[in-house]
C-alpha cells in the first residue's frame, strides 16, 4: 500500500484504571495493558457496516450487505457509509462518528469495514476510546484498517481482527476461517495455507528462518504499521508474533520499511514473523534505477534472516482472495516448517 505522507499526531497516552472488566486477561508483555475479548457472533446477530477509509459506491455497499446476509447476519448502516469527501469516505468527523456510534449502539453486535483504501489513521485522535473499551465488540478488516486495529488495540487492549472487509471474496476458505475464529472458536485452531496458484511468484511459500515461536499476534499492513511508529497508536511487538502483508510496493520500498522497523527496535524482542502475500511487490523494469537490483525474496531474506527468529513468507493473508482471520493480541504459535499458525486460545468470548 503506497503511503507518502505520515500522520503527525500528538496525544496523551490513556491511563489504565485499577478495576478491569471480567473479560480481560492481563499480559505483562503489553506493559500492563489488558486484553479485552469481544463476544462471539452468531447467525441472527446484527453487523454494523462502516467506511472508515476510502469511499465506496452503492454497488460495493450492496455487495457487502449480500456477503454478510449470506452468513445469516442482519446488517445496519448509516448515510455516512456512502459519504464522500475527495478520496475519503466522508469527512474525518463523519467517519469517526460512524465508528464511535457503532461501538455505542446496543443493537450492533460486530463491526465490519466495507473496504480499506486510505484514511483510517486520520480519525484515530477522534475515536472515543472510553466508549470502545466499555462496549467491546468485533471490529474486522485489513489493509488500511490496520490503523484502526493497531490504534484501538494499543489504546484499549480490545482484540481486533485482520480479516475480510465487506467487499472481499467470501469463498469457502475465507468463510471457514472467519467462522472458526469469530463464531465457533476453540483452543488450538490451526490456520493452514490455502492452495494458491503455484505459478504465481507472489504466492510461493518459503521459510526464511525455520523454527517455532509462541506469542500474541500483532501487525497488519506493513506501510501502515510503519506509519504509526512513534505515535500513540504504535504497536508493542515485544514477545509477539508479528504478521505483515503488503501490496504494490517495489522491493526497495519493502527494504526501506523493514529497515525502519529494525531501526525502531520492532523486532528486537519479537518472537517470530509471519509474512502474508506481498501482492505485486516485485521490481518493475521501467524503474531503471532499481531494475537490476534485489527482488522481493532477496530483500526479505537479507533484512529478516539475521534476526535469529522464525520467519516465513507466503501465508494466506493480505490482498488476496483466500484470507485468514487473525486476532490482534491472542496467543498463537508460528510453525515455519509446517507452514501454519495455531491460535492457542479462543479469539472471542
Amino acid at each position: 500500500m503506497i503511503r507518502r505522507n505520515f500522520i503527525k499526531t500528538v496525544s496523551t497516552a490513556a491511563v489504565l484504571g485499577a478495576a478491569l472488566p471480567l473479560n480481560t486477561f492481563a499480559r505483562a508483555a503489553d506493559n500492563l495493558q489488558a486484553i479485552i475479548k469481544p463476544k462471539r457472533i452468531a447467525p441472527g446477530n446484527t453487523i454494523g457496516l462502516i467506511t472508515p477509509g476510502s469511499f465506496i459506491h452503492e454497488d460495493s455497499l450492496k455487495e457487502s450487505i449480500t456477503n454478510l446476509e449470506n452468513l445469516g447476519f442482519k446488517v445496519v448502516y448509516t448515510d455516512n457509509v456512502l459519504a464522500r469527501s475527495g478520496y475519503l469516505g466522508g469527512t474525518d468527523k463523519q467517519r469517526a462518528d460512524d465508528l464511535n456510534a457503532m461501538f455505542a449502539r446496543k443493537d450492533v453486535d460486530a463491526i465490519v469495514c466495507t473496504r480499506g483504501g486510505y484514511g483510517c489513521a486520520r480519525i484515530l485522535p477522534m475515536l472515543n476510546y472510553d466508549t470502545i473499551k466499555a462496549n467491546p465488540k468485533i471490529l474486522i478488516g485489513y489493509s488500511d484498517i490496520t490503523a484502526l486495529c493497531c490504534g484501538i488495540s494499543a489504546r484499549t487492549g480490545l482484540v481486533t481482527y485482520h480479516g475480510p472487509v465487506g467487499t472481499s471474496t467470501f469463498n469457502d476458505f475465507s468463510v471457514n476461517n472467519f467462522k472458526n475464529v469469530l463464531m465457533y472458536p476453540s483452543d488450538n485452531f490451526r490456520l493452514y495455507n490455502a492452495q494458491e496458484d503455484p505459478g504465481k511468484q507472489d504466492y510461493q511459500v518459503y521459510p526464511i528462518r525455520s523454527g517455532k515461536a509462541e506469542g500474541g499476534l500483532c501487525g497488519g499492513n506493513l506501510s501502515i504499521v510503519c506509519s504509526l511508529i512513534g505515535t500513540p497508536y504504535d504497536i508493542n511487538t515485544d514477545g509477539k508474533i508479528v504478521f505483515l502483508e503488503e501490496v504494490e510496493e517495489e522491493p526497495y520500498r519493502i527494504d526501506r520499511m523493514l529497515t525502519q522497523m529494525i531501526l525502531a527496535g520492532k523486532f528486537d524482542k519479537a518472537k517470530g514473523i509471519a509474512l502474508g502475500v506481498f501482492t505485486q511487490c516485485e521490481k518493475r523494469e521501467q524503474n531503471a534505477g532499481f531494475s537490476t537490483s534485489f527482488n522481493l525474496k532477496e530483500v526479505l531474506i537479507d533484512r529478516l534472516y539475521n534476526l535469529n527468529i522464525p520467519v516465513i513468507y507466503g501465508m494466506s493473508f493480505g490482498h488476496i482472495v483466500n484470507k485468514f482471520t487473525l486476532p490482534f493480541g491472542v496467543n498463537a504459535r508460528l510453525d515455519v516448517d509446517n507452514q501454519c499458525v495455531t491460535l492457542l486460545e479462543p479469539a472471542v468470548l
